[in-house]
């Protein structure tokens, strides 16, 4: 069979299957934020409950509750034994409040402001850049944003902490850190390490309640601009997690440059994000999260690997490793030169 009648013969054999799978994804995301939005999987963390009981409890008409428990279920995030309802593995330790990691405030997060904007995606890839505002949050949706990113990074924090030795090191700036989740894990598994959350106004907030107790003793908040306003100096080491996907290429290198300045020739950059393979394909989790990155920023993107390294190289720094983290993100570690 020659080239072309073999391509022939994969093309008939194709089936729309996939084409349906991807289509119906919002379905799947849906059920699951409504289950999250409704308190499901909360309400069944003490153990199974009939539909009867789960409605009642969640004060929902059982009709309806059906609809979303059974698809949830389907999903795989409820398990049903007759005519009760349980929490799956999964759900009972990610969904619950009740594991060791709660993801319910960034099921919320994606739910109430992620999910909104994706509707802007075409316009905003027509347009060439997010059309929903850049990060233009009510007091309120901030509240939930920072929540629901300080869920989605706690995974990464944990490993950052585990992965790299923070022993060598006196004093971290964390530019752009949220809520100070990673300043947190940090400072509790390393006794020695001074830190500064170096964050906007509204951001700022979220963190003096997230990091109450802890402020003024080895974690201090500073206000301001990391991309306009002077940055405190006097760091051995300097955090950037999840910040570059934020901005574009140009406001990368600068902030690079920035982030120098702020530490001694040997100092160290770390670089916590979606580092992509040269096409920017791989991992598949990054690609999508493109998308994402523009509809909420407004002008961000994920970038390769190479691109990183190119960065450094004009702003001062020297690529030094990098090292897998936890699922689609990992960690650019840099040098600071002369």
């Amino acid at each position: 069979m020659t080239s072309q009648a073999a391509s022939v013969s994969n093309r008939s054999s194709a089936t729309p299957q996939l084409i349906f799978d991807i289509a119906t994804g919002f379905m799947r995301a849906k059920h699951l934020f409504v289950a999250g939005e409704l308190g499901i999987f909360e309400t069944l963390a003490k153990g199974p409950l009939t539909l009867k009981e789960l409605a009642n409890k969640l004060g929902t008409p059982q009709r309806t509750t059906r609809i979303v428990a059974d698809a949830v279920t389907a999903l795989g995030l409820l398990e049903r034994d007759g005519d009760k309802y349980q929490n799956s593995d999964v759900a009972q330790a990610f969904l619950s409040g009740c594991g060791p990691v709660d993801m319910g405030p960034f099921i919320r997060f994606w739910n109430r402001l992620s999910y909104r904007r994706w509707l802007t995606l075409e316009d905003s890839v027509r347009e060439g850049q997010g059309v929903a505002g850049e990060f233009n949050f009510s007091a309120e949706e901030q509240k939930i944003f920072s929540e629901g990113v300080e869920a989605f990074s706690a995974g990464h924090a944990l490993a950052l902490a585990n992965t790299y030795d923070f022993s060598q090191h006196k004093r971290i700036l964390d530019l752009g850190g949220g809520t100070g989740s990673f300043l947190k894990i940090l400072s509790q598994r390393y006794p020695g390490l001074e830190g500064t959350l170096y964050e906007l106004p509204a951001a700022a907030a979220v963190a003096r309640r997230n990091l109450t107790g802890q402020i003024g003793r080895r974690i201090e908040i500073v206000e301001g601009n990391f991309v306009e306003d002077p940055l405190p100096r006097g760091y051995d080491v300097v955090l950037l997690s999840h910040v570059v996907h934020v901005l574009v290429p140009e406001r990368n290198i600068e902030l690079l440059r920035r982030a120098r300045e702020a530490v001694k020739s040997g100092g160290r950059l770390l670089i916590v994000d979606f580092w992509t393979n040269p096409a920017h394909t791989e991992p598949l989790m990054a690609a999508l999260m493109a998308g994402e990155f523009l509809v909420v920023g407004g002008n961000g993107d994920v970038y390769s690997l190479e691109e990183g390294r190119g960065w450094l190289e004009e702003s001062g720094w020297r690529f030094v490793e990098h090292k897998a983290l936890s699922g689609p993100v990992t960690l650019l570690v840099a040098e600071a030169v002369a």
